[in-house]
């Protein structure tokens, strides 16, 4: 078992600029997208929830990049739990090329930090982690007491 949730892409050109390698702005939108599936594939019961009145606000985001990529470039993103508080919840991000030659080289680096909130929009309020993303995330828990998902 892994400590990591993998999201697999292949870049589009869409997602390139004029130059011809990924604008910056992709990573973010992977970042999300994985955590998207996260929910879908291993919480889905958090999906219900969301549609009854659980908020996941992102609070910061960031990415470091070390090296470019292009399109139709074969992408890992591997979200990691880098700490979970008591309705805060932080995630790092991988972003790994999967080389034909079966090479994995580290491309970037992002974190997200996100709240969990409930109530009507001009009332939210911070709320506890739900039962259903801490069952969820449970496998992921020991990676982040020790250590290893940093």
């Amino acid at each position: 078992m892994t400590d990591y949730y993998e999201y697999r892409h292949t870049v589009g050109f869409e997602e390139t600029n004029l130059v011809g390698n990924v604008y910056y702005v992709n990573y973010v939108r992977w970042q999300g997208r994985a955590r998207e599936m996260f929910l879908k594939t291993e919480a889905p019961d958090v999906l219900a929830d969301i549609r009854a009145d659980l908020k996941l606000f992102t609070l910061k985001v960031d990415c470091e990049f070390f090296a470019e990529i292009t399109a139709f470039d074969e992408l890992s993103i591997r979200m990691r739990l880098i700490d979970l508080a008591q309705t805060q919840l932080e995630f790092g991000f991988d972003y790994v090329r999967l080389d034909p030659d079966g090479a994995e080289p580290l491309i970037a680096r992002g974190r997200q930090r996100v709240a969990c909130m409930r109530g009507p929009n001009n009332r939210t309020v911070p709320s506890r982690v739900p039962d259903a993303l801490l069952r969820a995330l449970a496998p992921y828990r020991q990676a982040a007491a020790t250590g290893r998902a940093s």
